[in-house]
């Protein structure tokens, strides 16, 4: 049986972020340095981050969630390849004003195996890239 570290660095790999623990859960933050964003004329760091917790020890799965920021002609696509494999979407918004450009956010949840979610949430992530 894989540690819980060992697990969320795995996690981590697969989705391309850096792991790390929260209220304990692993989380799993991609920085996305390709959108140069400002709120209000000023610079800020946009993030997504994908996450799992209260894993089953007997069954393997977990609660994983996932939290992403797209540019808008990317949400469509991310949308339809993150729900053919079988994850809901919870939301679809935008978090700020007088961004630039606008980002939209997607919340995603499934129970299942982490690094199952994580193979899917990479797989949809290539697809709009």
């Amino acid at each position: 049986m894989l540690s819980s570290k060992s697990l969320c660095g795995q996690f981590s790999r697969i989705i391309g972020g850096q792991p790390g623990f929260a209220g304990g859960k692993c989380v799993s933050t991609i920085n996305l340095n390709q959108i140069k964003a400002t709120i209000l004329g000023e610079r800020f760091r946009v993030t997504s981050s994908f996450s799992f917790e209260s894993f089953n020890k007997g069954t393997g799965r977990a609660l994983c969630l996932g939290r992403a920021a797209f540019l808008e002609k990317e949400v469509n696509l991310f949308i339809a390849a993150i729900r053919n494999q079988g994850i809901k979407v919870t939301s679809v918004r935008n978090e700020w004003l007088f961004e630039r450009p606008r980002l939209i956010y997607i919340n995603i949840e499934a129970v299942d195996r982490p690094l199952v979610f994580a193979r899917k949430v990479r797989r949809a992530l290539d697809a709009i890239h």
